[in-house]
């Protein structure tokens, strides 16, 4: 019994050290960190308070743009944005074999339209259906869900909570910092996960594209607080981007998150402005 106790604490002091190795990765790539306060008058414009952190690589010379920086490092309750990696949970544990495969709806009327259907993969994203991925959770459990989350050193890896979701109600946090960290290793395939998955995941988190470029992208909202975050791939590099701003109007200030990166990414060409 104490062998494999003290079996169990240096493979939990290893997933922690794994974890801190990746942090201190990110931390390496913010000493050449260029803050943009010149990009709070886009935060201004929609009375937003926030952050937003872009990696553009799309030459040599990879450049890190921030706006607030020090909220960039503070942790905060990733919400849908944790479907990205909960799909590959779903997908390596085998609860769901592809994206055809059918979700049938449970009956239950909730307050987004989108919801009350049938989904699959690909809706349950885009619709950020929550009660698919409750579903994910009870068949993969806490115990398995910390081992994922400790392997990929995902925020502070903690799935515990008191009542609801983990990743909206419980424990886990993440930072706009750490969101490019998980992302950069999605978009290169060097995730712990098999190639075709991540594939997968990276397929159905389209949300637009033209023949040059690709936009890949998911929302999260935690009530008080939301996110954007993705990458633009373009023939010359992709440029990742993490935004979370403060939500205190709830559903009148979500729209926030999507105008406020979209300006900032249209002034550094890394997104087209779109012509009305």
């Amino acid at each position: 019994m104490n062998i494999r106790l003290k079996k169990s604490s240096m493979l939990s002091k290893f997933s922690l050290l794994l974890a801190s190795c990746l942090i201190s990765f990110t931390a390496l790539a913010k000493e050449q960190i260029n803050e943009r306060n010149d990009w709070q008058k886009y935060f201004d414009k929609y009375n937003a308070k926030g952050t937003i952190v872009i990696v553009d690589h799309r030459d040599k010379d990879h450049k890190t743009l921030v706006y607030n920086q020090q909220r960039a490092n503070k942790r905060y309750s990733p919400a849908s944005t944790f479907k990205i990696p909960h799909t590959l949970f779903a997908l390596d544990t085998g609860i769901v074999k592809d994206e055809f495969e059918v979700f049938p709806w449970d009956g239950v009327k909730r307050g987004y339209p989108p919801h009350n259907q049938d989904q699959n993969l690909r809706s349950a994203m885009r619709n950020s259906a929550v009660w698919v991925y409750d579903i994910f959770d009870q068949e993969i459990g806490e115990q398995k869900a910390r081992s994922y989350l400790q392997k990929l050193g995902y925020g502070n890896a903690d799935p515990s909570t008191e009542r609801g979701s983990y990743w909206i109600n419980g424990k886990l946090a993440i930072s706009a910092f750490e969101q490019i960290n998980f992302l950069e290793r999605l978009h290169k395939n060097e995730l712990p996960f098999s190639l075709a998955h991540q594939l997968l995941v990276k397929d159905i988190m389209v949300v637009e594209a033209s023949k040059k470029w690709i936009l890949r992208a998911k929302t999260g909202w935690q009530g008080r607080h939301g996110w954007w975050v993705g990458w633009v791939e373009w023939p010359t590099g992709p440029v990742y981007f993490a935004l979370n701003i403060d939500t205190p109007a709830r559903m009148k200030d979500i729209y926030k998150r999507k105008v406020i990166v979209r300006e900032i990414l249209q002034s550094i060409q890394a997104l087209p402005v779109t012509k009305n």
